[in-house]
């Protein structure tokens, strides 16, 4: 069903909206609406406070299922008006939203018949496979009996998540009539695709009226009664029909799988209770987050426009969690050879072993008017699949599933000699085949993100400086997986691409006059000679030669690249900086992570440290302590908080498991399986910590407890359940 839309909604749906883009051009920001929101496996819920979806404002609010808005409207009256707003939270686990509200004076002839405050309405929403359980719980506080009814308007738009962010379609599907019944109603859509995409509401106890917009919800309560209602919605296509089940049942069911996930689960505790929060905060982030595919685990990039697999973000999210969560990264790695392309596909910009880089399952997708269904144009998922395929290796010493992903790797490989080094000068580049695709397809991927100093637009096959790196640890994970399983002749080959790749690119890279690493080299190649955090994640891979890393390091850490609450994306000095753009000069958490990884690596542990501090004293500031997929570049201020872009998922899966990377650094642990040691190399506690405990750590098949704790003069590591053959092994 058609929902009135807001001229602000308007708008963003007849901005321009670039083929591939990344981002929505806004009307308004979300921290205007303050957003609530809920996911689980492919269903997806934004809320306004009220726990309503809004049709006006940003336009973005309803319940989501595959990439489909279910539900864009539903709307909570109390005889006709809106009721008091008291509060509303999402629970600490992620799995339930909580919303408290009360009735505003209700006048009948010019009389005040219940007072203000004299009813709570005690709301409780969470989704589980598929459906939408809410329970409504009012009680009367008051003296006297009170006779009232709720009404609820709902409707339905079925907008694909590319109709949301702004992308106008040229036709669309037919709205089917409602099927009304006395406590269901269904509300469906059969789409240009043929299929048919159906929300079914199912009301306990029976409405008093029910239509296909609405339904009344009387009540009569003496002082002190409570009575209960229940809603269920479900998202139906023709390949999925959700069980509608009892709210008490569906309850016990989220609460169960909430319990075994903190069963097995590594997890940390600190003597800061703010620390304790930001980390779970990510811990219950990446878990909602995570879709349980039939290849595993695997997490989904962000809410609400990245609900779906990504090459890329899934990879990285791995890498940064994979001392704690390695099931992550077996998932992440299972999907995405399940998903390794084998032929050439122009619009979808596959070719033989290249890793995808996001899929789509809404309509849009279904007929091709988006090329996402199943796309592969990113230059750096197949380099960094290589990298978590050995990183996972060492940190499981999984041998039997390295020989499994093995072809797998080796096509991947295959693929960064053949086909992503487009011009054989030894560097990965990328160029899209299809004007459908993404004009830049590195992590930066805004069509304004690479740029020269004056800036012009790179032009042709492009080369990102941090690609090579990932390419460079890529060929040496390639050679230690294939020293492994007993091919020596590719070992010694990828040992020496490696090399190779490290020397070639300090020549073509490497800006004497800036201290820094070029951002790119465009298709003639002339260098990018900007100032740019991707820069920094050369220290994260290890290309950088120690002389550049301590001059890059410097560099970094100036003004014009530290905002004082992270590193930007693009130092203020650069012709195209802005402190509100996407790529631009703005502020990624997980770039910073990876970043303060690369920074540790070379032994530069103080400025590891800074970026710590910057990004958990930032933290502190934004909603539920919860790190967005990034925020401004406005330099920091006595007294003032970060700025939030406005449109920024939040939760943003590698930014939530940013903080698991920053712990890592901070501690300096490392796991080596294959040798069951445990390595805590430069363990160091910024300021705001005096211990952090590690229990149920999993080390080999064996499970075990520490604590990283300061002392007067020194970190030291203190084993409180140890496994007898396990080394822990601590390197000052």
């Amino acid at each position: 069903m058609a929902s009135t839309r807001s001229p602000a909604a308007e708008r963003i749906r007849k901005a321009r909206w670039e083929p591939g883009g990344s981002h929505v051009v806004a009307a308004s920001s979300v921290t205007d609406e303050r957003t609530r929101v809920l996911k689980h496996g492919d269903t997806f819920a934004l809320f306004d406070h009220y726990g309503d979806f809004k049709p006006g404002g940003l336009g973005e609010e309803g319940l989501y299922h595959d990439g489909t808005r279910f539900l864009s409207s539903f709307l909570l009256d109390l005889e006709g008006g809106r009721p008091f707003f008291l509060n509303s939270t999402v629970r600490d686990e992620n799995d339930q939203l909580a919303v408290a509200l009360t009735n505003p004076d209700l006048v009948r002839g010019g009389r005040i018949r219940v007072p203000l405050g004299t009813l709570h309405i005690g709301i409780r929403k969470f989704l589980w496979r598929g459906v939408l359980y809410q329970e409504m719980k009012v009680r009367n506080f008051g003296l006297e009996a009170v006779e009232s009814a709720l009404s609820l308007r709902f409707a339905a738009d079925y907008a694909d998540i590319f109709e949301v962010r702004g992308m106008k379609r040229r036709e669309r599907g037919e709205d089917l009539p409602p099927e009304v019944g006395t406590d269901r109603v269904v509300l469906a859509y059969r789409g240009l695709d043929g299929e048919v995409r159906r929300t079914v509401l199912s009301f306990s106890p029976r409405p008093s009226v029910l239509t296909g917009a609405s339904a009344g919800l009387d009540f009569a309560l003496a002082p002190q009664e409570e009575t209960t209602f229940f809603l269920t919605i479900g998202c139906e296509r023709c390949t999925f029909a959700p069980r509608l089940l009892p709210y008490e049942e569906a309850r016990s069911e989220t609460q169960t799988d909430l319990e075994r996930y903190r069963a097995w689960t590594c997890h940390v505790a600190t003597s800061n209770g703010l620390v304790d929060s930001w980390i779970d905060r990510a811990v219950a982030d990446l878990h909602m987050l995570t879709t349980d595919l039939p290849t595993g685990p695997y997490p989904y990039a962000g809410v609400p426009w990245f609900n779906t697999p990504f090459g890329r973000d899934g990879i990285l999210t791995a890498l940064e969690c994979l001392w704690m969560r390695p099931a992550l990264a077996k998932g992440v790695l299972t999907y995405l050879a399940s998903t390794q392309a084998v032929e050439i596909v122009p619009r979808e910009e596959a070719e033989p072993g290249r890793i995808l880089h996001e899929t789509r399952k809404g309509e849009m997708a279904a007929l091709r008017e988006i090329p996402f269904g199943r796309y592969y144009g990113s230059v750096d998922a197949t380099p960094l699949f290589v990298v978590l395929a050995g990183a996972y290796y060492e940190r499981t010493g999984d041998r039997a599933f390295a020989e499994e992903l093995w072809p797998h790797v080796r096509a991947a490989l295959a693929w960064m000699d053949r086909r992503g080094d487009r011009n054989g000068d030894g560097f990965l580049e990328y160029e899209r085949s299809t004007p459908d695709g993404l004009r830049h397809q590195g992590w930066r991927d805004s069509d304004d993100a690479v740029f020269h100093e004056n800036g012009a637009n790179a032009e042709g096959a492009i080369a990102l400086c941090e690609v090579q790196g990932y390419a460079y640890a890529a060929h040496r994970a390639g050679a230690a997986l294939a020293s492994l399983l007993g091919d020596e002749g590719e070992a010694a080959r990828q040992s020496v691409q490696a090399k190779s790749l490290k020397e070639n690119f300090e020549r073509a890279f490497w800006c004497e006059e800036l201290s820094t690493y070029g951002m790119a080299l465009d298709g003639g190649k002339n260098l990018c000679r900007v100032r740019g955090s991707s820069a920094g994640q050369c220290l994260f891979t290890g290309i950088a030669s120690p002389e550049h890393a301590r001059r890059l390091a410097r560099t970094l850490f100036t003004p014009d690249s530290f905002s004082g609450w992270g590193l930007r994306t693009v130092a203020t000095s650069e012709r195209r900086y802005s402190p509100l753009s996407y790529h631009d000069g703005s502020v990624w958490p997980h770039d910073n992570a990876l970043i303060a990884r690369g920074l540790a690596r070379y032994g530069f542990v103080d400025q590891a440290l800074t970026l710590w501090e910057a990004l958990f004293d930032a933290s502190v500031h934004f909603p539920l302590q919860r790190m967005p997929e990034l925020f401004c570049g406005f330099p920091r201020q006595p007294g003032e908080g970060p700025i939030l872009y406005p449109v920024a998922c939040a939760p943003q899966a590698w930014s939530a498991a940013s903080v698991l990377l920053f712990l890592q650094v901070c501690i300096g642990i490392e796991i080596d399986a294959p040798g069951r040691r445990v390595l805590f190399t430069r363990p160091r506690l910024p300021a705001s910590l005096n211990d952090v405990r590690i229990h149920n750590l999993e080390v080999a098949g064996a499970t075990i407890d520490l604590a990283v704790v300061r002392h007067r003069t020194s970190v030291g590591v203190e084993v409180l359940r140890r496994a007898s053959d396990v080394d822990i092994v601590v390197v000052k």
